[in-house]
């Protein structure tokens, strides 16, 4: 069997074809635009991320059944009838809707927190979804004809390349909109945010099949850090993983029941046909894969090759810190006011000490995010990491030591597209030898911890 595994990320859109026994290969890989009209607006084009779609799978060449990951929160809304867009994507870094969120009452944080899990963060699909519909007159047109549609852009991709409006239960589970205990709407928390239910997609189970492309049937549709989670072989409560994208985002295995409330976020790992949801734990970094971005651009490093390994003690110890707040901070403080900050630089300072900072500063982040996991339930002994940044042997030595626990990296490092293979049935086991741990060595201490912990509380009151 091969599949063609398309993951549709944040900065571009990746095509694997994935056989039987875990042979793979790179068909195609296409960069996208970010557009930013305004301070803290990310956008996307829709057609420009259909068409990359529709390129790489050209370059896969014959398979026998597609699978495809979406970004997850990011949204947009189009003519049900034309398919044509009706807005851009609103990306799910994108802040514009904080002020609307902190007018909401009090106990809608509450209500929203009790129905989906989520808090009433721009990073959600509600409110993005509620801010089209309320400022942009062809979508208020074509809702007023009967015609409009909203959605994560996986609704918008099948709704485009297969006839099909429907999107899996793990991505309505990111939207701010699902009731967690009954896998459908919530109709109080589309009223919430103003968003008319009528208009949102079919929930599905992953597998449920979503149409054809040109006779090839989509088989799988998910969340790409979900497919990752599954590409890692994690199916037990405490297997945990993290994915290094764009942003960093935690899922840890809880079971078959939601999880308590905690500082981090209840969500579905994936509904597969004839099984009941996954429920899992979930943690993220705004800025991982991004501020490393935005180090280069600013000339710090050139290559992702400058990274692997770094000499002497490490920048946080000689007190040198980074927080990587570009787009504020997400769990477990959910600040979107924070502020990215540089501490403890001095006139021997050089760019390799300042793009060591940044790698330490998204790792000490992350270790919050194992942290806040390990309160909920007890983790796995070892947590696989994926992505650019589990390519650095320094961030994954970093992030073992920081956090005391065994990191492992997978040396098939495309995990999301292993996961999309595998849910649509492929036996991928073929992929998954010879992964690299490295083991805690006691070079990050107590009172790097603490200077950390300050630099946190520094960016957080920059703004406030």
């Amino acid at each position: 069997m091969r599949v063609a595994a398309i993951d549709q990320g944040t900065t571009s859109t990746r095509c694997l074809v994935i056989e039987d026994g875990g042979g793979w290969s790179v068909a195609g890989t296409r960069r996208h635009a970010q557009h930013h009209p305004a301070p803290g607006w990310v956008e996307h084009d829709p057609e420009e991320l259909l068409r990359n779609i529709e390129a790489v799978l050209a370059s896969a060449g014959a398979v026998d059944a597609i699978g495809i990951s979406n970004q997850g929160e990011s949204c947009l809304a189009w003519d049900g009838e034309t398919g044509k867009p009706l807005s851009p994507v609103i990306v799910w870094q994108d802040s514009r809707t904080t002020a609307n969120l902190a007018a909401l009452p009090p106990a809608a944080e509450v209500r929203s927190k009790a129905v989906c899990g989520l808090p009433l963060d721009p990073y959600f699909s509600a409110s993005k979804l509620a801010w089209l519909v309320k400022h942009l007159p062809a979508v208020g047109a074509a809702l007023e004809a009967g015609r409009l549609r909203l959605g994560t852009t996986d609704a918008f991709f099948l709704d485009r390349l297969c006839g099909t409006f429907r999107t899996d239960l793990a991505t309505a589970s990111r939207t701010g909109l699902l009731d967690l205990s009954t896998g459908s709407w919530s109709e109080e928390m589309c009223a919430l945010h103003g968003v008319p239910r009528q208009c949102l997609p079919e929930i599905a189970v992953v597998d449920a099949g979503f149409g054809q492309i040109d006779g090839t049937p989509v088989k799988v549709s998910i969340v790409d850090q979900q497919a990752a989670l599954f590409g890692h072989d994690c199916r037990k409560p405490g297997d945990c993983t993290i994915t290094f994208g764009t942003g960093a985002f935690l899922l840890a295995i809880v079971g078959e029941r939601r999880p308590p409330q905690s500082d981090l976020l209840p969500t579905i790992a994936w509904h597969r046909r004839g099984e009941g949801p996954t429920f899992a734990i979930e943690g993220g970094v705004y800025d991982a894969g991004s501020a490393l971005e935005w180090a280069r651009n600013i000339g710090l490093f050139s290559a992702m090759e400058e990274l692997g390994s770094f000499e002497g003690p490490s920048a946080l110890s000689r007190g040198i810190v980074f927080v990587p707040a570009l787009s504020g901070l997400a769990a477990p403080y959910w600040d979107r006011q924070a502020a990215p900050l540089f501490i403890g630089m001095d006139h021997a300072t050089d760019r390799r000490d300042l793009v060591r900072a940044v790698l330490e500063g998204i790792a000490m982040l992350t270790v919050g995010l194992i942290e806040a996991a390990a309160k909920v339930g007890e983790l796995g002994p070892s947590i696989s990491i994926d992505g650019g940044l589990s390519q650095s042997a320094y961030f994954a030595q970093f992030l073992a030591s920081a956090s005391n626990r065994s990191i492992t990296v997978a040396p098939m490092h495309e995990l999301t597209a292993l996961g999309l293979a595998e849910l649509c049935g492929v036996d991928v086991r073929g992929a998954r030898t010879a992964a690299r741990t490295f083991r805690p060595d006691g070079t990050v201490g107590a009172d790097d911890h603490l200077r950390f912990a300050r630099a946190i509380e520094r960016a957080r009151a920059w703004r406030h």
